[in-house]
């Protein structure tokens, strides 16, 4: 196995546990930021989601603003702003005036699914009709927007404020469809293993092979974003783990308002086909004691040939988080800058 310094950084959902409430989830999301600069990961990424109480965060570019003020130096983003939910131009607007605030430090992390169900998508945009050449040509309009190239028949279009730097674009790919559509916009590939277990290193080697330098991108960059529970005993991950996979099958029937905790499903026994669900759901998840956990994400760097690996790390319980990314972190290396 090839040694490689891997980074890592953070997925947050602002989930709201049992018992919990959304003003407690979005606390645990800023604890856990200041927590990951402390600890020395690279980049916190928040998502959008919508039409689901268990997640608090539905607008990445509101909380980003609170989760850099109260940051100095760690990478701040999205992850991602689904961008048929929103216009282009706004998106640009909201980006660069991050970018503005908080020079150096802005991910903007996009993808094309919409969060949530169809029907609330229409609502935030009533004019997407999830059509894939809507996508590209917002993602055609975003890069004129950045490089203030964009202009109508009555004259430039300028998304403010004007700064002289620009955010750092990725797109989120869990298939290689959207690989290649970042390969020819020159934009980062984050690999969205943690939605599609069965992302290959394929699609990785193609977007490097077909990749068009950019202005942000001279290079293609590339980092890989999985569930991951680390736990100081395997008893503990097999606890962390059975909830991860209770909840799995939950969403798979389209469950995202109930939440339980391990005293909820401690005895819970698991159907032959709810079984087959969690074999085939296995490969978005690594968990296991921390020298466990360090071997499967080291395996998993070198199969897709990247450095840096994005853990979402979803337990009832703050503390088990806390501790999972403490653990990762000593595994790891990792040293706050």
């Amino acid at each position: 196995m090839n040694a490689r310094k891997i980074k890592l950084s953070i997925l947050d959902q602002s989930i709201v546990t049992k018992g919990s409430t959304a003003p407690q989830a979005i606390a645990n999301t800023i604890e856990t930021v200041k927590l990951a600069e402390r600890l020395g990961y690279h980049r916190f990424w928040v998502s959008e989601h919508h039409n689901a109480t268990t997640i608090a965060g539905s607008a990445p570019e509101v909380l980003m603003v609170k989760l850099a003020d109260e940051t100095t130096h760690i990478r701040i983003g999205s992850g991602g702003i689904m961008l048929p939910n929103h216009s282009a131009l706004k998106v640009a607007e909201n980006f660069r005036l991050l970018e503005t605030m908080f020079p150096g430090r802005i991910d903007l992390g996009m993808g094309r699914a919409p969060g949530g169900d169809r029907i609330t998508a229409s609502l935030l945009n009533p004019s997407n009709n999830f059509a894939e050449e809507n996508y590209l040509q917002q993602l055609e309009h975003l890069q004129a927007f950045f490089t203030d190239t964009a202009a109508s028949q009555y004259g430039p279009i300028l998304a403010v404020p004007q700064a002289p730097t620009i955010p750092s674009q990725w797109i989120l790919s869990s298939s290689g469809g959207s690989a290649s559509i970042a390969a020819k916009f020159g934009l980062g590939l984050a690999v969205a293993k943690f939605i599609n277990g069965f992302a290959q290193p394929q699609m990785v080697a193609d977007y490097r092979r077909t990749f068009e330098p950019s202005e942000t991108f001279p290079e293609p960059q590339v980092l890989i974003a999985i569930m991951v529970l680390c736990a100081d005993t395997e008893e503990k991950a097999t606890e962390l783990r059975k909830l991860m996979d209770y909840r799995f099958l939950q969403f798979e029937k389209g469950k995202f308002n109930e939440m339980v905790d391990h005293e909820d499903i401690k005895d819970y026994q698991f159907t032959p086909s709810e079984l087959a669900s969690i074999h085939q759901n296995s490969n978005r998840l690594i968990s296991g004691t921390q020298v466990q956990v360090k071997e499967q994400l080291t395996k998993l760097a070198n199969d897709f040939d990247v450095d840096e690996i994005m853990v979402s790390t979803m337990t009832h319980d703050q503390k088990d988080r806390v501790r999972s990314f403490e653990l990762l972190a000593e595994a790891f290396g990792l040293t706050s800058n």
